[in-house]
Protein backbone atom coordinates (compact mmCIF):
# COMPACT_ATOMS: atom_id res chain seq x y z
CA UNK A 1 0.00 0.00 0.00
CA UNK A 2 1.27 3.64 -1.23
CA UNK A 3 2.14 5.31 1.87
CA UNK A 4 -0.26 8.87 2.27
CA UNK A 5 0.21 11.83 4.13
CA UNK A 6 -1.28 12.29 7.74
CA UNK A 7 -3.18 14.65 6.19
CA UNK A 8 -4.47 12.83 3.24
CA UNK A 9 -5.59 10.17 4.93
CA UNK A 10 -7.74 12.56 7.24
CA UNK A 11 -9.40 14.13 4.35
CA UNK A 12 -10.20 11.26 1.92
CA UNK A 13 -13.20 10.69 3.85
CA UNK A 14 -14.80 13.68 3.27
CA UNK A 15 -15.29 14.10 -0.67
CA UNK A 16 -12.95 12.04 -2.69
CA UNK A 17 -13.55 8.55 -0.76
CA UNK A 18 -17.42 9.52 1.26
CA UNK A 19 -18.70 6.40 2.43
CA UNK A 20 -21.91 7.21 1.53
CA UNK A 21 -21.74 9.73 -1.47
CA UNK A 22 -19.21 8.03 -3.52
CA UNK A 23 -18.66 4.32 -2.45
CA UNK A 24 -22.51 4.13 -1.74
CA UNK A 25 -21.63 2.33 1.91
CA UNK A 26 -24.18 2.60 4.56
CA UNK A 27 -26.73 3.42 2.55
CA UNK A 28 -29.47 1.79 4.81
CA UNK A 29 -28.80 3.58 7.79
CA UNK A 30 -28.23 6.98 6.17
CA UNK A 31 -31.68 6.82 4.31
CA UNK A 32 -33.55 5.55 8.23
CA UNK A 33 -31.85 7.90 10.16
CA UNK A 34 -31.38 11.26 8.23
CA UNK A 35 -35.07 12.74 8.79
CA UNK A 36 -33.72 15.13 11.40
CA UNK A 37 -30.53 17.24 11.62
CA UNK A 38 -30.38 15.56 15.21
CA UNK A 39 -30.87 12.13 14.16
CA UNK A 40 -28.57 12.45 11.55
CA UNK A 41 -25.20 13.69 14.01
CA UNK A 42 -26.84 11.37 16.60
CA UNK A 43 -26.19 8.80 13.97
CA UNK A 44 -23.01 10.12 12.60
CA UNK A 45 -21.00 11.20 15.70
CA UNK A 46 -22.37 7.26 17.05
CA UNK A 47 -20.95 5.60 14.33
CA UNK A 48 -17.40 7.97 14.50
CA UNK A 49 -17.32 7.14 18.30
CA UNK A 50 -17.31 3.12 17.22
CA UNK A 51 -15.45 3.49 14.20
CA UNK A 52 -12.04 5.37 15.62
CA UNK A 53 -12.34 3.07 18.90
CA UNK A 54 -12.50 -0.22 16.45
CA UNK A 55 -9.76 0.65 13.97
CA UNK A 56 -7.29 1.57 16.86
CA UNK A 57 -7.67 -2.08 18.23
CA UNK A 58 -7.88 -3.94 15.25
CA UNK A 59 -4.44 -2.13 14.29
CA UNK A 60 -2.78 -2.78 17.24
CA UNK A 61 -4.23 -6.52 17.23
CA UNK A 62 -3.48 -6.96 13.57
CA UNK A 63 -0.52 -9.18 13.72
CA UNK A 64 -2.15 -11.24 16.14
CA UNK A 65 -5.69 -11.88 14.88
CA UNK A 66 -5.41 -14.73 12.65
CA UNK A 67 -6.34 -14.06 8.60
CA UNK A 68 -9.32 -17.02 8.83
CA UNK A 69 -10.94 -15.78 11.45
CA UNK A 70 -10.18 -12.19 11.20
CA UNK A 71 -13.65 -10.99 10.31
CA UNK A 72 -15.51 -12.86 13.33
CA UNK A 73 -12.89 -11.20 15.27
CA UNK A 74 -13.52 -7.30 14.01
CA UNK A 75 -17.08 -8.19 14.87
CA UNK A 76 -16.69 -9.12 18.01
CA UNK A 77 -14.04 -6.28 18.79
CA UNK A 78 -16.81 -3.26 16.88
CA UNK A 79 -20.04 -4.92 19.13
CA UNK A 80 -17.85 -3.90 21.96
CA UNK A 81 -17.82 -0.35 21.59
CA UNK A 82 -20.97 -0.27 20.03
CA UNK A 83 -22.10 -1.75 23.07
CA UNK A 84 -20.72 1.12 24.91
CA UNK A 85 -22.14 3.48 22.68
CA UNK A 86 -25.46 2.22 23.17
CA UNK A 87 -25.85 2.39 26.64
CA UNK A 88 -24.72 5.90 27.03
CA UNK A 89 -26.80 6.86 24.39
CA UNK A 90 -29.87 4.96 26.49
CA UNK A 91 -28.17 7.15 29.66
CA UNK A 92 -27.76 10.22 28.43
CA UNK A 93 -29.51 10.71 25.45
CA UNK A 94 -32.66 8.80 25.81
CA UNK A 95 -34.72 10.80 23.38
CA UNK A 96 -31.81 10.23 20.31
CA UNK A 97 -31.87 6.56 21.53
CA UNK A 98 -35.33 5.73 20.68
CA UNK A 99 -35.39 7.71 17.67
CA UNK A 100 -32.54 5.85 16.53
CA UNK A 101 -33.71 2.98 17.54
CA UNK A 102 -32.76 -0.28 16.30
CA UNK A 103 -30.34 1.22 13.71
CA UNK A 104 -27.76 1.87 16.88
CA UNK A 105 -26.97 -2.21 17.66
CA UNK A 106 -26.64 -2.54 13.56
CA UNK A 107 -23.84 -0.65 13.97
CA UNK A 108 -22.20 -3.71 14.05
CA UNK A 109 -22.36 -4.87 10.57
CA UNK A 110 -22.41 -1.34 9.12
CA UNK A 111 -20.23 -1.95 5.75
CA UNK A 112 -18.11 0.79 6.70
CA UNK A 113 -16.96 0.21 9.96
CA UNK A 114 -15.82 -3.52 8.61
CA UNK A 115 -14.99 -2.12 5.24
CA UNK A 116 -12.09 0.17 6.99
CA UNK A 117 -11.49 -2.26 9.28
CA UNK A 118 -10.46 -4.59 6.63
CA UNK A 119 -8.98 -2.20 4.09
CA UNK A 120 -7.14 0.49 6.45
CA UNK A 121 -6.51 -0.81 9.77
CA UNK A 122 -5.69 -3.99 9.36
CA UNK A 123 -2.83 -2.71 7.24
CA UNK A 124 -1.61 0.12 8.90
CA UNK A 125 -0.06 1.81 11.99
CA UNK A 126 -2.34 2.80 14.64
CA UNK A 127 -2.04 6.99 14.63
CA UNK A 128 -3.35 6.40 11.06
CA UNK A 129 -6.35 4.04 11.66
CA UNK A 130 -7.17 6.54 14.15
CA UNK A 131 -7.05 9.44 11.21
CA UNK A 132 -8.69 6.73 9.01
CA UNK A 133 -11.57 6.40 11.43
CA UNK A 134 -11.90 10.66 12.27
CA UNK A 135 -11.90 10.73 8.66
CA UNK A 136 -14.42 8.37 7.46
CA UNK A 137 -16.40 9.01 10.20
CA UNK A 138 -16.81 13.08 9.88
CA UNK A 139 -17.73 12.26 6.23
CA UNK A 140 -20.46 9.59 7.10
CA UNK A 141 -21.87 12.36 9.93
CA UNK A 142 -21.07 15.42 7.49
CA UNK A 143 -23.68 13.62 5.06
CA UNK A 144 -26.17 12.68 7.72
CA UNK A 145 -26.35 15.74 8.65
CA UNK A 146 -26.72 17.66 5.61
CA UNK A 147 -29.17 15.48 4.54
CA UNK A 148 -31.25 15.39 7.64
CA UNK A 149 -31.23 19.30 7.64
CA UNK A 150 -32.94 19.26 4.28
CA UNK A 151 -35.08 16.60 5.14
CA UNK A 152 -36.61 18.28 8.45
CA UNK A 153 -36.45 22.04 6.72
CA UNK A 154 -38.40 20.53 3.97
CA UNK A 155 -40.70 18.22 5.79
CA UNK A 156 -41.87 20.10 8.86
CA UNK A 157 -40.21 23.53 8.71
CA UNK A 158 -37.68 23.24 11.47
CA UNK A 159 -33.87 22.78 11.80
CA UNK A 160 -32.76 20.66 15.19
CA UNK A 161 -36.68 21.18 16.50
CA UNK A 162 -36.61 24.92 16.27
CA UNK A 163 -39.13 26.64 13.93
CA UNK A 164 -37.49 28.11 10.88
CA UNK A 165 -39.86 28.38 8.29
CA UNK A 166 -42.88 30.44 8.74
CA UNK A 167 -46.53 29.76 8.95
CA UNK A 168 -46.40 30.60 5.22
CA UNK A 169 -44.81 27.60 4.63
CA UNK A 170 -46.50 24.24 4.12
CA UNK A 171 -44.57 21.03 5.17
CA UNK A 172 -43.56 18.46 2.45
CA UNK A 173 -44.11 15.38 4.46
CA UNK A 174 -42.96 13.76 1.30
CA UNK A 175 -39.24 14.24 2.59
CA UNK A 176 -39.80 12.27 5.48
CA UNK A 177 -40.63 9.27 3.74
CA UNK A 178 -38.17 6.87 2.08
CA UNK A 179 -38.57 8.47 -1.09
CA UNK A 180 -37.84 11.82 -0.01
CA UNK A 181 -34.76 10.21 1.35
CA UNK A 182 -34.07 8.74 -1.81
CA UNK A 183 -34.25 12.02 -3.98
CA UNK A 184 -32.34 14.39 -1.29
CA UNK A 185 -30.28 11.53 -1.73
CA UNK A 186 -29.33 11.05 -4.97
CA UNK A 187 -29.19 15.20 -5.51
CA UNK A 188 -26.22 15.07 -2.98
CA UNK A 189 -24.95 12.85 -5.36
CA UNK A 190 -25.25 14.56 -8.15
CA UNK A 191 -23.73 17.28 -6.36
CA UNK A 192 -20.36 15.66 -5.10
CA UNK A 193 -20.18 14.47 -8.84
CA UNK A 194 -20.73 18.41 -10.22
CA UNK A 195 -18.16 19.67 -7.87
CA UNK A 196 -15.46 17.24 -8.66
CA UNK A 197 -15.95 17.01 -12.21
CA UNK A 198 -17.19 13.31 -11.78
CA UNK A 199 -13.38 12.37 -10.52
CA UNK A 200 -14.96 11.36 -7.33
CA UNK A 201 -17.05 8.83 -9.01
CA UNK A 202 -14.49 7.59 -12.12
CA UNK A 203 -13.38 4.23 -11.74
CA UNK A 204 -15.05 3.18 -8.48
CA UNK A 205 -16.84 0.43 -7.27
CA UNK A 206 -20.01 0.83 -6.05
CA UNK A 207 -22.27 -0.25 -3.06
CA UNK A 208 -20.97 -4.00 -2.27
CA UNK A 209 -18.60 -4.13 -4.78
CA UNK A 210 -17.58 -1.17 -2.56
CA UNK A 211 -16.37 -2.85 -0.02
CA UNK A 212 -12.81 -4.43 1.05
CA UNK A 213 -14.76 -7.72 2.11
CA UNK A 214 -16.43 -8.13 -1.18
CA UNK A 215 -14.05 -10.86 -1.99
CA UNK A 216 -14.81 -12.73 1.24
CA UNK A 217 -19.01 -12.54 1.03
CA UNK A 218 -19.09 -13.19 -2.64
CA UNK A 219 -15.96 -15.00 -3.91
CA UNK A 220 -15.68 -12.54 -6.87
CA UNK A 221 -13.29 -9.57 -7.63
CA UNK A 222 -15.46 -5.88 -7.85
CA UNK A 223 -15.76 -4.76 -11.01
CA UNK A 224 -15.12 -0.67 -11.35
CA UNK A 225 -17.37 1.25 -13.14
CA UNK A 226 -15.29 2.39 -16.40
CA UNK A 227 -15.56 6.26 -18.01
CA UNK A 228 -18.06 6.10 -20.86
CA UNK A 229 -16.06 6.86 -23.41
CA UNK A 230 -13.35 4.09 -23.04
CA UNK A 231 -16.04 1.69 -23.00
CA UNK A 232 -17.29 2.91 -26.39
CA UNK A 233 -13.66 2.95 -27.91
CA UNK A 234 -13.14 -0.81 -26.65
CA UNK A 235 -16.39 -1.77 -28.26
CA UNK A 236 -15.32 0.39 -31.47
CA UNK A 237 -12.36 -1.83 -31.50
CA UNK A 238 -13.94 -4.87 -31.46
CA UNK A 239 -16.38 -4.54 -34.06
Amino acid sequence: MAKQSKLKILTNGFIKENPVLVLLLGTCPTLATSTSLINGIGMGLSTTAVLIASNIVISLLRKVIPDKVRIPCYIVVIAGFVTVVQFLLQGYAPELYKSLGLFIPLIVVNCIILGRAEAFANKNTVIDSALDGIGMGLGFTLTLSVMGAIRELLGMGTLAGFQVLGSWFTPIGFFLLAPGGFFVFGMMIVLVNIITKGKALKGKSFGCAACPMYNSCSGETPRMIEPAQNTLEQKGAEA
